[in-house]
């Protein structure tokens, strides 16, 4: 069913005529009511293209279109459909590949073939497909928005069929299905307000992707995010219900680093949203996923994501309703009590999106053209991440995580800027880590975690002073870093052997446990099970005082101690070779001088 056949099933609450257009920037004058944020459609040959009023004035309003507005001209006529741009929640979100506009890619080149067409617009929920449901109410009892009508199992999730968050009555059930296997359409309930209004409840619910869904009290995250990236997990650590930013040049590592994030995070479901990337590496998770398996559950990937892709070669305006629509979807996951993390590739081409539409609006501009409104839009995204304390009793977190691509690798530009002033996690992308080929190229010195005292007193029930711990490591890379400056000057021969053991410490745990192997199969994961003997392992040899001869006896043993340590790191996880590994290591530090 595309849009042609749906615009019919709607009510038209107002009609108008374009009167002027700039680019995707359409004027129109109408009669009626409208409001602002609604979507409306715009009749062009036969097919129909979705916009949404940014503007209203009088009777003209301004609407961006998420198409390509070929072939439009003064008098072609719009619609509005009286509702805001929603995102349809359900079962059968999971493992589905979407656009901005909810549209199953997939189902849409059945259709329409590889080159997607303008006005073509599906369901994104399977109609067909059969889902057991249970139901978890009876005749008679009292229910409210978001309490639980029944489930269906959606993989390994149960998925709570809930009463719709836009219904906010007491309703009191009159009518419940029995158990059974219904597509997602079926009415599995009905119930009556307090007016004697009686309402139909199916599988299928709508929420509007630019109002936050949060229905509980929001609480203080206090558990981490492992992500199995020795660097995160110890010297920036993430929280569940946190927020963090990956910003960085061209080619320093962004992708590569939120694929392992989506990959790795211990999380129960992942939303990718890939906001105006190239379309190279949407297509790079395409294939990767189905095929891979997730550590914390040994299924696939695919099983546990869902994928909103608005590449750079499709329309620009689609790019603030995927990154809304990704957040919406994980905000309906999290009132069942999971833990969801959103992954955004880029935040930079959604503000870029956002300045050329406020220039086409007239705006007064903000820095770099940048609308002045920047700041408070990027700050209430990242603002619906948290941990919800649900009526259950249970709880459910998002976790934000954007990709900012400065240009020029600039951190004081806005974008990054804006972004750095909200969120509790900072992870630097350093070109010079890139180029002499460290994994992740996350840079130690410029990154910051506000996360780390509250990461460290869950981690005192395993390690002792473990904040400490995690400090004092910092410490020795910043002296490491003047160390080696300084030698740069003076040469090594210049610097006192007292120095050079500092900074050959800080290069050891730089190269041996910051750094990781993506393409070996057990240094690309590493469990906390696994981090926490060999940070112990990497404070022992911090703490410890070391008395070398000369330059180069101290810089043969940390050369062979790195190289033992990082061969360690190739092996699995308790495993005899492992185990015989370590102790050679541990004898190694134990009896140096």
């Amino acid at each position: 069913m595309n849009q042609n056949q749906t615009v019919s099933q709607h009510q038209t609450f107002a009609t108008g005529k374009v009167i002027k257009a700039i680019g995707n920037l359409l004027h129109v004058n109408f009669e009626g009511h409208i409001r602002q944020g609604e979507v409306a459609m715009v009749h062009l040959n036969g097919i129909h293209l979705k916009s949404e009023v940014l503007e209203i004035t009088g009777n003209d309003a301004k609407i961006q279109v998420f198409e390509d507005t070929k072939g439009v001209k003064c008098g072609t006529p719009v619609s509005f459909l009286g509702q805001l741009l929603e995102a349809e929640l359900g079962p059968g979100l999971l493992s589905s590949i979407l656009d901005g506009l909810q549209n199953p890619l997939e189902d849409v080149a059945e259709v329409s073939g590889f080159f997607l067409p303008r006005g073509v617009y599906l369901p994104p929920l399977d109609r067909k497909k059969h889902w057991d449901y249970v139901p978890q109410v009876k005749i008679g009892d009292v229910v409210q928005r978001g309490d639980p009508l029944g489930n269906t199992w959606e993989g390994r999730f149960q998925h709570l069929i809930m009463v719709p968050f836009n219904r906010f009555g007491i309703y009191k059930i009159t009518w419940v299905i029995g158990p059974g296997a219904y597509p997602v359409d079926t009415v599995v309930a009905k119930a009556k307000d307090d007016l004697d209004n009686e309402y139909e409840f199916t599988m299928v619910q709508r929420w509007p992707i630019k109002i936050p869904l949060s229905l509980g009290e929001k609480i203080k995250p206090t558990k981490m995010m492992d992500t199995g990236c020795r660097i995160i997990d110890t010297q920036f650590p993430v929280m569940k219900g946190g927020t963090f930013c990956t910003p960085g040049p061209f080619g320093a590592g962004k992708t590569v680093l939120q694929h392992h994030l989506s990959k790795f995070s211990s999380v129960d479901i992942v939303v990718v949203v890939a906001c105006g990337e190239r379309a190279g590496e949407v297509v790079e998770v395409l294939r990767e996923f189905p095929h891979l398996i997730d550590p914390h559950s040994g299924e696939t990937l695919m099983t546990r994501t869902v994928i909103i892709c608005n590449t750079s070669s499709m329309p620009v305006a689609a790019r603030e309703s995927s990154v809304y629509m990704g957040v919406t979807i994980a905000e309906y996951y999290r009132q069942m009590g999971l833990d969801v993390l959103v992954l955004a590739d880029s935040t930079s081409r959604w503000a870029q999106a956002m300045r050329e539409m406020s220039g086409r609006l007239e705006e007064i501009p903000g820095e770099e053209a940048f609308p002045a409104y920047l700041s408070s839009r990027i700050a209430d995204f990242y603002e619906r991440s948290g941990v919800l304390s649900l009526k259950n009793g249970e709880t459910g977190s998002i976790t934000i995580g954007g990709a900012v691509s400065p240009a020029g690798g600039n951190f004081e530009e806005p974008v990054t800027q804006a972004t750095l002033a909200v969120v509790g996690a900072f992870l630097g992308l350093s070109r010079e880590r890139s180029d002499s080929r460290r994994y992740p190229a996350i840079d130690p010195l410029i990154s910051w975690s506000k996360y780390i005292d509250v990461v460290a007193k869950e981690f005192e029930t395993h390690v002792d002073g473990w904040g400490s711990m995690v400090k004092k490591a910092k410490d020795i890379l910043f002296k490491g870093n003047e160390i080696g400056k300084r030698m740069e000057v003076v040469g090594e021969e210049g610097t006192a052997i007292d120095d050079l053991i500092i900074y050959l410490i800080a290069e050891l745990y730089d190269f041996s446990y910051l750094q990781q192997n993506s393409f070996d199969k057990e240094d690309a994961y590493c469990p906390l099970e696994k981090q926490i003997p060999l940070f112990k392992l990497m404070d022992k040899i911090i703490n410890k005082k070391f008395h070398f001869h000369d330059h180069d006896e101290a810089r043969k043993f940390f050369l062979q101690l790195q190289n033992q340590i990082k061969n360690t790191n190739f092996l699995a996880y308790n495993s005899d070779q492992y185990r015989h590994a370590f102790a050679a290591v541990e004898h190694m530090v134990d009896n140096a001088k």
